[in-house]
């Protein structure tokens, strides 16, 4: 690519240019700052779609969930070349790769240790910049039969209702449930609050027949298993 440093994508051999690439060689031939090129559409009089893309990216340490946090503003501000509709085609596309993980599989994934929690839980939940607190509800084989989000709350907290998440598993019919909320702070050690709700939650589900088998608390890059340390 270097021999391209200063011409335009149009004047690129053709199979070098993102979109053919694409059509030719496939999607997984495509760097991420091709495939970032290919939203932007075109650069501006100084740098080519793909230069620019890699500037993002290395801005953002070359990480997408870095970038999957960045506003329309905070491109369309940063970057020469990239004006509003570059910047929401950038944010709307990361948007949908993240709904995608939310959506369900055919098959119902089976929980058989707090990893798999977190597998679940930090696409939707570990770049969020509010709290939000979620349901995760088994059958006997522990499989997932659903997860539900109970609340969202600001930077710093979440407020649940302990009969409305029992109401919920009761619902789907669940034989127990593992709670999961997020520290937008990045801190992932559980809060006196959060170790209250724990047990809140594990005597309430005791009662009802529905163990809480653990309580996840994720971040970006971590998380923090109840189970795991011996605290439920």
């Amino acid at each position: 690519m270097e021999t391209y440093q200063h011409l335009s994508i149009k004047e690129w051999a053709l199979e070098d240019r993102p979109r053919e690439k694409l059509i030719s060689k496939g999607l997984a031939s495509l760097s991420d700052a091709e495939l970032l090129a290919i939203l932007i559409g075109s650069g501006s009089a100084k740098e080519s779609a793909v230069e620019l893309s890699k500037k993002i990216l290395r801005d953002c340490k070359n990480n997408l969930h870095t970038l999957g946090k960045k506003s329309v503003n905070d491109l369309k501000t940063g970057y020469h070349g990239i004006g509003e509709a570059k910047a929401i085609s950038i944010v709307a596309s990361l948007e949908l790769g993240r709904r995608r993980k939310l959506q369900e599989t055919e098959t119902r994934p089976k929980i058989s240790c707090s990893k798999d929690v977190s597998n679940i839980f930090q696409p939707i939940l570990g770049d969020l910049h509010h709290e939000e607190f979620w349901l995760l509800m088994l059958n006997r084989s522990n499989q997932v039969i659903a997860k539900n989000k109970v609340s969202q709350g600001g930077l710093s907290g979440t407020v649940i209702d302990v009969r409305l998440i029992l109401k919920s598993a009761i619902d789907h019919l669940a034989s127990s449930i593992i709670l999961c909320h997020n520290h937008p702070s990045g801190n992932v050690q559980p809060s006196d609050a959060d170790t209250k709700v724990t047990k809140k939650m594990s005597e309430a589900g005791r009662i009802m027949d529905i163990p809480v088998l653990d309580h996840i608390i994720v971040t970006d890059g971590s998380y923090f298993s109840y189970a795991d340390e011996g605290m439920i």
